[in-house]
């Protein structure tokens, strides 16, 4: 399949660029699988659709201040040009695989400082991509310092300031390690998932670091030729046993957003049957593939030619996602992080 098979028009407008007001305040678009019908609501709706005994699978993962705004250090000591690095995957205690930008200053050997020399870092190489790795120097904790010369990183098609960095968060975020936040799980409040749980509903919680591999643009006129970069999870053994359990019961597994979605399918065997584990994965799910974990899918709206549509066309079909997205265009829904919600049944 071609990358401009999964393209749609969207109006700017459309583009959330803050939170709604309260996080279960969005609307929320029900399409069923077995009818491909399609019905609008509003996320607390979320529970009717829910039933006792099913399980809903979030990821506990917490985005990082991973975005580094410096200086370049000449070789007298004095600073030079801006300079932005983006956090992506931690090698060892202090070296990091980076997005830069300008990447023509990010020479290797090359250093730079951050909060008045709080932080400092040299370009140690490129990497394939056009990534940097790079090693830090520091006193102290490095969660510490990174939390008071970090920023949290927005999607570059949010262009208002975030009043509260938490509404980044999702209420159930614990572990922090991702460049970008699981947004499905956004719109849940812990009254929400408290009415869940007296429901009859299993809240089990996994991991998926995101980083932004997710999010980078298929470049591939062929979509088999894109490769995505590998993100870190982990599903213990309670957890595992605790979805299988539901599935043995006659329960269904329903993911909350696509991370939650991607690690199940990669720890899940052709049984369906999941196993605990943890490592990197970089799953890649396309129309075609055969679900073997996840029943159903709680998504925000994603770009066009997205990895991400992708993955949703594959639990629907490309042209009946296409389809849905034109209606949710057509309600004038809000798209992509800070956007509405869609449950796929």
């Amino acid at each position: 399949m071609k990358t401009s098979d999964f393209y749609y028009e969207l109006p700017p407008e459309l583009i959330a660029q803050h939170p709604a007001e309260r996080r279960d305040g969005s609307r929320l678009l029900i399409y069923k699988r077995a009818d491909k019908s399609i019905t609008d609501g509003r996320f607390p709706d979320v529970l009717q659709y829910l039933n006792a005994g099913d399980c809903l699978v979030v990821n506990r993962t917490r985005v990082i201040p991973a975005r580094l705004i410096g200086s370049r250090i000449a070789e007298d000591g004095s600073k030079g040009g801006a300079m932005e690095f983006l956090l992506l995957k931690r090698l060892d205690d202090n070296r990091w695989e980076t997005l830069v930008k300008p990447g023509r200053r990010a020479k290797t050997g090359a250093r730079f400082s951050f909060g008045d020399g709080e932080l400092t870092a040299v370009v140690e190489e490129s990497t394939p991509d056009g990534g940097r790795i790079v090693r830090f120097f520091f006193d102290g904790i490095w969660e510490e310092v990174l939390d008071r010369v970090g920023k949290i990183p927005l999607p570059p098609y949010i262009t208002e300031e975030l009043k509260d960095p938490e509404r980044y968060q999702t209420v159930y975020s614990k572990e922090e390690g991702s460049a970008a936040a699981p947004t499905a799980g956004l719109h849940f409040t812990p009254e929400l998932l408290q009415k869940a749980r007296d429901k009859g509903v299993k809240i089990v919680e996994i991991l998926l670091h995101v980083g932004l591999g997710t999010f980078r643009p298929v470049k591939a006129e062929d979509i088999s030729q894109h490769h995505m970069h590998v993100e870190y999870y982990e599903v213990s053994e309670g957890n595992a046993k605790a979805i299988n359990a539901c599935r043995a019961a006659g329960g269904r597994i329903v993911c909350v957003g696509t991370t939650s979605c991607r690690t199940l399918e990669t720890v899940t065997d052709d049984a369906g049957v999941v196993h605990a584990g943890k490592g990197w994965t970089d799953i890649f799910i396309t129309p075609g593939y055969r679900f073997k974990a996840v029943d159903a899918l709680i998504t925000n709206f994603h770009l066009p030619e997205s990895t991400l549509l992708m993955l949703v066309s594959a639990l629907c079909g490309r042209e009946e996602i296409l389809r849905v997205y034109e209606h949710a265009v057509k309600e004038r829904y809000r798209f992509f992080s800070f956007g509405d919600a869609m449950l796929i049944l």
